[in-house]
């Protein structure tokens, strides 16, 4: 067979991305799934040109109760791969083989990687591969994905069972629920092809809500049937597969699997720093305190310079010294018109430059985040942050997209397909871009360095007010009618810690690097190239020279709308304002736009010219309100376009980035009158009466039983007259 194509699918962290990195290497391509906003990936598996891998969603089973369960079972059942590599943890090898033998029933080809066998024989245990192969009646391949070994086998079997369309055997229940199945696969004859006739069988015997709607019939005729075993049983039909299911696991695993010897009082090692990390109290402050060295690490802590603001000073002053000064001298030596040197000055090195800066934190903060991910940290935050979240309102499921958002708003929206509920699900991508994105971190390190001493407390600030404020958002919209109901039971596997593999972590460090340059050389150009042109202009178009905003377009613009932040303490200095608008576009665009009026081209190897005018033009109080605004008011374009996608509608996306804004202008208003009292500086009067307004709000909102009582009722009203 010439060109075929391969499935990977498993549970969550089973090991399934470090499988598909290891055998596609730098091929790989990243689209959507189509229909949903959930990320596939595929790429040519490595030293075979025609052979194609894609990249299920992380699923643990094929019954539609998640978006990604459905995407997976969709690619399995209409997406015809050849084959497919189930990706088993073999040291939670009987949860993991319940999706096994889901796989099986479809007749697809299945080649099962029983992954992490260095982990199983390094605890003293083993797993017979022929034996479990021969129950299973497919290849069983033993690897270990983290240090590739394995592989070259696992690769050989599945190109094999593509090429010969092997088939797997059928593994059989009970006499009374295989006499059910039999029956429905006869009523399915001429319906589903001959091979995918058992899956729809046993969906259809389990009464899965999909299949039975596609064949209604069939499971109308089924009903009679279905209810004798049912109380047969003393149970429903799709809880008796799974005990049928998990009683067949049972026999696969005896005579196959052998055991570590386990203290009982101990554990493994796993068990024994779970123990402290994720202990009911002591794990919220340990979480915060590893993020809390993670940001000293990188910001720094007053004298101490962290090693993300070493090199940003390094390539800042690169930037300015020769890059700035060399492309200054050639426009000068090449006679280049004054409007396109100060656009090349200002727009091209001072507004993306001063961006790029930023880069060498932005990567030592992903790095961070890449090694707590891999290692198997991360996990165990979510199931801490379960406890939390649970309490506010919110399932410990909404703290994974919280996560993902650390990197990019936008994937951070789109992971709140992992959440069931829809409740949860909608309030979740309103909630998530209050965490500090990657692109935030250049405004987190700008107001550090410019008002606080480049003090790393100040990013810690930054991510603890954003998991507060998301918590605060919990209860709130929980609130609103068609947003209540309980939270989305939380279930996750907390993989065994491990050695972060090297080519896992470089590689998501700079897949997020290299978006963020993306983003610099397209949307912050585009940008950057804007603002220069309303700042080098008068309303009557004639140019004004470089360096002079007075009198521009820009000016004017941001001169009417700045009146809007003298609650915050901001409003005298336009530029602010300006900065704040075009953040909308980008995050990372409010220091390019700053850059372009402050003429950052002049910036010295730390910055200090750059941070001078900052600390002129606010207060410290000031600039934390500044702060706080753009880190929680709406997010950029592209993450509220994948807001749009995940609440469905243009109205439900405009409320709530209104939502968002007001609430980030509550905060800002409260955190500038608390920072002016607390550095003995004078607040402005209309920030008290906003300060005092907000707390009253925020007070009433999160206590009142049903504060949107008369919100709900004008809709309501509103729909009536729409009928």
């Amino acid at each position: 067979m010439m060109g075929f194509t391969i499935a990977l699918a498993g549970n969550p962290n089973c090991g399934k991305t470090t499988l598909f990195n290891k055998l596609t290497g730098a091929s790989q391509r990243v689209g959507n799934w189509p229909g949903v906003t959930i990320d596939r990936k595929t790429g040519k598996i490595r030293g075979m040109t025609d052979a194609e891998l894609v990249d299920t969603p992380g699923i643990y089973s094929l019954s539609p109760y998640s978006p990604e369960e459905v995407v997976t079972r969709n690619f399995l059942l209409e997406g015809n791969p050849d084959a497919v590599i189930n990706i088993v943890d073999a040291t939670n090898i009987e949860r993991n083989l319940f999706l096994t033998l889901q796989i099986l029933d479809t007749g697809i080809p299945t080649v099962v990687a029983l992954n992490m066998m260095d982990t199983i024989e390094k605890e003293g245990g083993s797993v017979d591969a022929k034996a479990l192969s021969e129950k299973l009646g497919c290849p069983v391949i033993p690897i270990s994905a983290l240090k590739s070994e394995g592989l070259k086998e696992l690769v050989e079997a599945a190109a094999t069972a593509a090429n010969e369309c092997a088939r797997p055997a059928a593994i059989k229940f009970g006499d009374d629920i295989e006499s059910l199945i039999s029956e429905t696969e006869s009523a399915l004859a001429d319906k589903v092809p001959e091979e995918k006739r058992r899956w729809y069988a046993v969906k259809l015997a389990e009464k899965d809500a999909t299949v039975s709607e596609q064949f209604p019939e069939i499971a109308e005729s089924l009903k009679e049937k279905s209810a004798a075993v049912e109380e047969s049983y003393g149970d429903e039909m799709d809880s008796v597969i799974s005990d049928a299911r998990y009683e067949i696991i049972g026999g696969l695993v005896s005579g196959s699997v052998k055991r570590a010897e386990k203290d009982e009082k101990d554990g493994t090692l796993s068990d024994r720093i779970d123990r402290i990390v994720t202990h009911r109290i002591a794990g919220i402050p340990i979480f915060i305190g590893v993020l809390g060295a993670v940001f000293l690490g990188i910001i720094g802590f007053g004298d101490i310079t962290g090693i993300g603001t070493y090199l940003t000073d390094w390539l800042n002053g690169y930037i300015e010294d020769p890059i700035g000064t060399s492309v200054e001298q050639w426009c000068a030596d090449n006679n280049v018109s004054e409007p396109l040197t100060g656009l090349i000055m200002s727009a091209f090195i001072g507004g993306v430059g001063a961006v790029i800066g930023f880069l060498p934190q932005m990567l030592v903060l992903f790095l961070a985040l890449c090694i707590l991910e891999d290692i198997g940290y991360m996990a165990r935050a979510a199931f801490v942050m379960d406890r939390v979240f649970r309490f506010f309102g919110l399932s410990g499921k909404s703290f994974i997209p919280i996560l993902v958002g650390t990197g990019c708003g936008v994937p951070g929206i789109m992971a709140t397909r992992t959440i069931e509920s829809d409740r949860d699900r909608r309030i979740t991508a309103m909630s998530v871009t209050f965490m500090p994105c990657g692109a935030k971190l250049p405004i987190i390190a700008l107001i550090a360095g410019a008002l606080f001493g480049n003090n790393g407390f100040v990013a810690l600030f930054a991510y603890v007010l954003g998991i507060v404020v998301i918590l605060m958002s919990g209860i709130i919209l929980k609130k609103w009618r068609s947003l209540a109901g309980e939270p989305a039971p939380f279930i996750m596997e907390l993989p065994p810690y491990h050695l972060p593999s090297v080519l896992n972590v470089i590689k998501g460090t700079l897949d997020r690097g290299w978006a963020f340059v993306k983003k610099a050389g397209t949307i912050i150009l585009l940008a950057s190239v804007f603002v220069w042109f309303l700042a080098s202009y008068d309303p009557s178009f004639n140019y004004l020279g470089a360096d002079a905003t007075t009198d521009s377009i820009l000016q004017t613009i941001g001169q009417a709308v700045c009146v809007i932040f003298q609650p915050l303490g901001w409003a005298d200095h336009w530029e602010l304002t300006v900065g704040t608008v075009t953040g909308l576009i980008a995050k990372e665009n409010l220091v390019g736009t700053l850059g372009t009026l402050f003429s950052l081209d002049e910036v010295g190897d730390a910055g200090e010219e750059y941070w001078d005018i900052l600390a002129a033009y606010l207060t410290p109080a000031a600039g934390m309100a500044f702060l706080v605004f753009n880190l929680l008011c709406a997010p950029c374009f592209a993450a509220i376009g994948a807001m749009h996608r995940e609440l469905g509608t243009w109205k439900a996306t405009g409320m709530a980035v209104a939502y968002q804004c007001c609430i980030a202008y509550m905060v800002a208003s409260i955190i500038y009158v608390i920072g002016s009292l607390i550095w003995g500086t004078s607040a402005e009067i209309s920030g008290i009466v906003i300060a005092i307004l907000s707390v009253a709000a925020l007070v009433y909102l999160l206590v009142a039983k049903d504060p949107f009582l008369i919100m709900d009722k004008i809709g309501k009203k509103e729909e009536a007259v729409a009928e």
